[in-house]
């Protein structure tokens, strides 16, 4: 049933791909160029090349491609999947334009000026047997032409076509390079200040740099690490607290790539748990090479920090192979006394540290939508895409992630560092 299931959803995705993709190219390609011409040829090759490397970038990790062929593949083939995004909601947006233009060059066509600048007049209509005969010709009286109305003029529709189409592309390429930019820049800090009502004095001002969802792979590599183990460095952060998404891959690939995590600083050391991805990339293996990196994996573990209680929790995606969160495990002989903040990728897991008495829950996983408008899609599995919320007498923090998935663009949801500076009420 499952692999049925699968075929189907696999099914219908390939078929909306080919729906929006036929759309793309009418209005970029069918309305504005002639049949026959080199822009057509030229635009309707792109019209299948292009969703083959993004299906081809899609599926080359999962069958366990070459790692240069993923590499080969997820450039082109990811950026496309953006580009194609935003330009069908940029030719949808101009969908109202099109009749509108149409009859604004109409009207201006019937009031152009005369030789002299002067307005047109309409003439007189002229009797018909005033007017000249037609000449005959082999099959009888030739019928005067028709006379088309002004919104039919071809030249008229080329010319709104390629002026609605011109503006979306411009508008959804500008947005696809502009997010890709952001990605590539590497993520900005914030700071968040969370008051623990269990946090003693000494440990007032504490503070941690949350990253997530880094998503080391084939499109974002050692460099992604360097500017992520740079920016958080100078944060000069107590604690570093890895929630999660580290990789899509496997050690043997991004391996290298991982390698300046080894170069992160703080005062207690950098922790470490698994988010979805990794059970995608052989967790235990990633697990075993983080710990030799100098991370300290919390895989339903608790350790004591100054002043409060350090716990994570495997992602929810591990319990396919045994390894899932236990909350009873990471949290459940601790001293309810003293404050608890966990480390758990997913936010959706925030029922179960209410329950277990945390006071502060770190997440990622949603990357604040990555690509709006997918932020409201975010929204329905999610009870924070990003922020701070309570959840009664617990507090949930969900960062949008330091890098991306698939496509390296990040649009109406920067990527960031989090420092989260814990305050004592007592303080």
């Amino acid at each position: 049933m499952a692999v049925i299931g699968f075929a189907l959803l696999a099914a219908a995705v390939l078929a909306l791909l080919a729906l929006v993709h036929g759309y793309v190219w009418g209005r970029l390609v069918g309305d504005t160029t002639t049949a026959g011409s080199r822009a057509r040829r030229a635009g309707t090759v792109a019209a299948y090349v292009l969703p083959l490397l993004s299906v081809g970038a899609l599926v080359s990790g999962r069958t366990g491609a070459p790692f240069p062929l993923q590499q080969a593949l997820a450039w082109p083939g990811y950026l496309w999947l953006a580009a194609l995004l935003y330009l069908t909601l940029a030719l949808l947006a101009g969908e109202p334009a099109r009749p509108l233009l149409r009859r604004l060059l109409a009207r201006r066509a019937g009031r152009a000026p005369g030789p002299a600048g002067a307005e047109a007049v309409p003439a007189e209509p002229v009797p018909a047997e005033l007017l000249p005969a037609a000449p005959a010709s082999a099959l009888g009286t030739a019928a005067p032409p028709a006379v088309a109305p002004a919104c039919a003029d071809p030249s008229r529709r080329l010319f709104v076509a390629r002026a609605v189409g011109g503006a979306a592309a411009v508008a959804g390429l500008a947005t696809t390079g502009y997010g890709a930019y952001g990605v590539l820049r590497g993520p900005r800090v914030k700071r968040v200040t969370v008051p623990l009502a269990r946090l003693p004095r000494s440990a007032h001002g504490f503070r941690i740099a949350v990253v997530s969802d880094i998503h080391l792979g084939p499109v974002l590599g050692r460099a992604h690490t360097q500017r992520i183990v740079d920016t958080v460095n100078r944060t000069q952060p107590d604690l570093i607290a890895v929630v999660g998404d580290l990789v899509d891959g496997s050690v043997g690939d991004l391996g290298p790539a991982a390698e300046p995590l080894a170069r992160l600083r703080s005062r207690h050391g950098a922790f470490f748990v698994t988010g979805n991805h990794e059970y995608y990339s052989g967790a235990a293996e990633w697990v075993d090479h983080v710990r030799e990196l100098g991370l300290h994996p919390l895989e339903n573990a608790r350790v004591e920090i100054d002043g409060f209680d350090l716990a994570g929790v495997n992602d929810i995606a591990g319990e396919s192979e045994g390894q899932g969160p236990d909350f009873g495990r990471a949290l459940g002989d601790r001293d309810r006394t003293r404050a608890a903040v966990l480390m758990a990728h997913q936010p959706v897991v925030i029922d179960e540290a209410v329950e277990h008495g945390v006071d502060l829950q770190l997440s990622g996983h949603t990357h604040g939508g990555q690509l709006w408008p997918g932020n409201y899609i975010a929204e329905l599995s999610n009870p924070t895409v990003a922020g701070l919320e309570r959840y009664g007498d617990t507090q949930l923090y969900v960062t949008r992630g330091a890098g991306a998935w698939g496509p390296p663009v990040r649009v109406g949801a920067p990527s960031d560092i989090t420092v989260v500076e814990l305050a004592s009420r007592q303080a």
